[in-house]
């Protein structure tokens, strides 16, 4: 056993099952440090020497864990994306840990690391789900404990999207129009004038839409209830489809039904079976020519924020967005101040022409003196 300093605190160093063993005992007390390393080394041992499968497992480098778990995800699912990239932050930041290492201490270090870092709790937690998830029925006790303590989870504020005005909406509609990605125009239009989330645009494939009945129909969806949606195309984003057709057939030579709207490929598209994966470096392009700050989803909020103005029901707005309560609509369809104002404003105007209409009926009705 090794006791020794590096920077503020004391760390030890011991080797077990072939691997080195290194960590920071938070503290600068050698009683204390020598006390973190034997209880460190009698868990392992415990690990080690419980059946077969649980020992192998225990002694293995998370990494590993890691790469295997993946494998089977991408199997599963129809994407990996987010996974990849969750788990190659627990990767990088403890993917040298042996499995039986990582305990509920390690979580709630990686939690501080990761906001150190200025990541956002809710990207943290969701990294924290995959890596308990992964771990099996360790990570579930290490779950029970942090529940039970409420360390679990970071508190999460929830962002109240924006709606974009109308200057605002027009700066970004002409920006969008002139953006070197031939994707950004019709993307930009599906999400501003269909209400389409950023999955549903970019898994879009041409038997989807129905030039026709100038409808599109939903596919992959964040919820049951937003799949297989019809949304009807209004004549901004039916006349931008029409154009990204024509434009398409130039760059393919044909347009089949089973091919993405928006294919893969770099710096050009140039694969219309694979989709593309994010319209993330084109959007801020767009966004900072237009001098405008707001998300990529902020496209969708204002519109069912306009919808609401409008007038529209929740009903007919919820067929729309797809969304699955009155209270997810609520978060999203909140008014904005001009709106109210003007509201409250018209309310005054009226009441104070039916005051002065009454004064000069009853003028009117009055004798002459």
């Amino acid at each position: 056993m090794a006791i020794y300093q590096r920077g503020k605190f004391l760390r030890y160093r011991f080797r077990f099952a072939g691997k080195q063993i290194d960590e920071s005992t938070k503290t600068t007390s050698k009683t204390i440090a020598r006390e973190a390393e034997r209880q460190h080394r009698r868990a392992l041992e415990a690990g080690y020497n419980n059946f077969k499968e649980l020992r192998e497992n225990r002694v293995r480098v998370l990494q590993e864990i890691i790469d295997e778990y993946l494998v089977g995800y991408r199997l599963r699912y129809r994407s990996a994306t987010f996974a990849e990239y969750a788990l190659g932050h627990v990767a990088r930041l403890l993917g040298t840990k042996l499995v039986g290492d990582i305990t509920d201490s390690s979580v709630l270090h990686y939690q501080e690391d990761r906001l150190r870092e200025k990541a956002s709790p809710k990207s943290i937690n969701e990294e924290v789900r995959f890596l308990l998830k992964m771990l099996g029925d360790p990570g579930e006790l290490i779950r029970a404990q942090l529940k039970k303590s409420k360390q679990l989870k970071l508190t999460v504020h929830k962002r109240i999207g924006k709606a974009f005005d109308s200057e605002e909406s027009e700066q970004l509609t002409g920006k969008a129009r002139k953006s070197r990605s031939p994707h950004m125009y019709p993307a930009f239009m599906l999400a501003r004038n269909g209400g389409l989330r950023d999955t549903e645009i970019k898994t879009l494939t041409w038997g989807q839409i129905n030039f026709d009945n100038r409808t599109v129909k939903v596919g992959r969806a964040k919820s049951e209830a937003g799949e297989g949606r019809v949304v009807p195309l209004n004549i901004e984003v039916y006349e931008a489809l029409v154009e990204h057709r024509g434009w398409y057939r130039k760059r393919f030579g044909e347009v089949r039904e089973e091919w993405y709207i928006f294919p893969w490929g770099r710096p050009m598209p140039s694969d219309p079976t694979r989709h593309i994966t994010s319209f993330k470096t084109a959007w801020k392009t767009t966004r900072k020519n237009a001098k405008v700050t707001g998300r990529w989803h902020d496209n969708r909020h204002t519109l069912i924020t306009e919808l609401a103005e409008s007038g529209a029901g929740d009903e007919t707005i919820m067929e729309i967005a797809g969304h699955v309560d009155r209270q997810m609509l609520r978060h999203y369809s909140h008014i904005r101040m001009k709106a109210k104002r003007e509201a409250l404003e018209a309310v005054a105007v009226k009441r104070r022409s039916s005051s002065r209409l009454s004064a000069t009926s009853q003028q009117d009705a009055s004798p002459s003196q």
